[in-house]
């Protein structure tokens, strides 16, 4: 199953099949009730991190297995990927500056944050440790599980996964169930390490 769709018209959608506006917090909580009747309880994925970070490129090398083409992500992409013996809904969250601020509404019912650096920006690694760290307040997120994929690795120069650890402040994390891996969505390098690790946290929680 996949949908991409924008924030407009999704509310846009909404409008006109029901006449109503809702929040996606409510239209999650009807997906959700339907999925109930008619199927098991798929675990709730999110995928943050800074624009260019290769979200989009990791959501579609655990989809289909290989890089497809993709686009700067405004709004969101939402796919279906089944690991093992577990079912994921994996949104994909747009990370231009204009869009972060709505990333809070997505987080009701997340079992798990991927969040994905891109290991060759220097530049912005301090931008993406205030938006982990203003993320990880929300009250909401207070039991999903954090995995940090520290992305890019082959590009020459880049910062190590040891780096990345440190300039995130994820020592600081005493409470988080959390792990951090280094990946190259290109090469399609350190995903599968990084999926059996999150598979089987979320495994032992059920």
């Amino acid at each position: 199953m996949s949908l991409k769709i924008s924030l407009n018209k999704l509310h846009a959608f909404i409008r006109l099949c029901c006449g109503v506006t809702w929040g996606v917090g409510g239209l999650w909580g009807v997906l959700s009730y339907f999925r109930g009747l008619f199927g098991q309880k798929e675990l709730r994925i999110l995928i943050l991190g800074l624009d260019g970070a290769g979200k989009t490129t990791i959501l579609y090398r655990l989809q289909v297995g290989e890089v497809v083409t993709t686009i700067p992500t405004i709004g969101f992409n939402v796919e279906q990927v089944v690991y093992k013996n577990l079912k994921f809904q994996v949104w994909d969250l747009g990370g231009q500056t204009s869009i972060r601020p709505y990333w809070r509404c997505y987080y009701s019912n997340t079992d798990a944050v991927i969040y994905v650096v891109d290991s060759a920006d220097k530049d912005r690694i301090g931008i993406s440790k205030q938006e982990l760290v203003s993320m990880l307040e929300e009250e909401e997120l207070k039991n999903a599980v954090l995995m940090v994929l520290a992305n890019k690795q082959d590009i020459a120069g880049c910062l190590s996964v040891a780096d990345v650890h440190r300039a995130l402040g994820l020592d600081a994390l005493r409470t988080r169930t959390f792990q951090i891996f280094k990946t190259s969505a290109a090469k399609g390098e350190g995903l599968d390490e990084a999926m059996e690790w999150l598979s089987n946290t979320l495994q032992q929680r059920k």
